[in-house]
């Protein structure tokens, strides 16, 4: 099925609900043909900005464009039906009363849904559009199912289905898989990434979970208290967060205070090369997987994390402070045995002792 996409662009967008701020001149993009995942606690904007995008919230002030154009400025709001948006919603909103084929057949426009009932080569088209669609989400054989009796992961596929029908520009998702349970979450999510990346449709995600963000997004934009922190890959948010909140919001991650050197930073675990040249007091980010911990030193091993593939070892430093270290398979060390720390010598982030949140 071809697809139109389209790219969004937000630019100093703000919204304020019941007197208070919520959206703080925000700035977002998703290019033409990406999938980009709104990462944030609760509480931060992001569902208000997928919201705007959408057209169900009006902007106070700034402008959003989908494609060439112009859909939302402070005294300018195109209705939701006229942007060529496709939406899921959290709780997925299907008619309970409708079977598989009527629910999706309810996304299309409303002249191709009376194709359905009045007949003649046109329904055919329509239905078979139908039946595509659901071929496409793996739900072919649920077609007249009602939603009642689907599993959660097949209800989502539903919903999926039906936001797809109308042949969308830009696929908007408000945390889609919340719904479904840890193992079919992530069994969906990536089925759903490989489908959206097959169509190369542009699709915003919103989601609470790093993990789900990192699957689903070419691009991740991560929100707090209104505004987007970063922008970037994952793996440039994982490598380069912008600050120490970020760095711990994508990832395990400690913060050490450190004596920047240039290229390097004296740690109370050693010497930390550093990704860009600092001078004096700063704080340095040390993931888990780059500590190493070797027996005997005056380090105690205060506890273990054990997850079968992998394990995290807790080390409090004669200092008081804390650093952990990751490693493969079955823990080396037991709480209490005395070790020592020392960093892998990855080159890492140091940020201006002022900057630390």
């Amino acid at each position: 099925m071809a697809l139109g996409a389209a790219g969004i662009s937000a630019e100093s967008v703000s919204v304020s609900l019941d007197g208070e701020s919520v959206l703080r001149a925000v700035d977002f993009v998703a290019p033409k043909g990406l999938q980009v995942a709104v990462l944030g606690p609760s509480g931060c904007g992001k569902t208000t900005l997928l919201r705007s995008i959408a057209g169900l919230q009006r902007i106070d002030d700034g402008e959003i464009r989908i494609g060439d154009r112009i859909v939302a400025a402070r005294s300018l709001h195109a209705p939701p039906e006229s942007r060529g948006v496709g939406l899921v919603f959290q709780d997925w909103a299907l008619f309970p009363h409708l079977t598989v084929a009527a629910n999706v057949a309810y996304g299309l426009p409303a002249d191709q849904r009376g194709r359905l009932t009045f007949g003649g080569r046109r329904q055919a088209r329509a239905a078979a559009h139908v039946a595509d669609l659901l071929e496409m989400v793996g739900i072919g054989d649920l077609v007249d199912r009602m939603p009642g009796s689907l599993s959660g992961g097949q209800q989502q596929r539903v919903a999926l289905a039906r936001a797809l029908a109308p042949k969308p520009s830009v696929l908007l998702l408000d945390e889609p898989f919340s719904s479904l349970d840890t193992n079919l979450r992530a069994d969906v999510r990536a089925d759903v990434a490989r489908l959206l990346r097959q169509l190369e449709i542009t699709a915003v995600f919103v989601t609470h979970d790093q993990d789900e963000a990192f699957v689903l997004g070419d691009e991740v934009a991560v929100m707090r208290e209104g505004k987007i922190v970063q922008q970037a890959s994952p793996a440039q948010l994982y490598a380069h967060p912008v600050d120490p909140w970020l760095a711990r919001f994508v990832g395990d991650a400690d913060v050490l205070p450190g004596d920047g050197r240039g290229d390097c930073a004296s740690t109370l675990i050693g010497r930390v090369p550093l990704q860009d040249e600092a001078m004096g007091a700063v704080d340095v980010l040390i993931r888990p997987e780059e500590v190493i911990v070797e027996s005997g030193g005056d380090g105690e091993v205060v506890a273990i994390e054990f997850y079968g593939h992998d394990a995290v070892t807790t080390v409090r430093l004669v200092s008081g402070e804390e650093v952990r270290s990751r490693t493969t398979g079955a823990p080396r060390f037991a709480v209490g045995d005395s070790v020592s720390v020392h960093h892998s010598g990855a080159a890492s982030v140091a940020y201006n002792r002022s900057h630390t949140v």
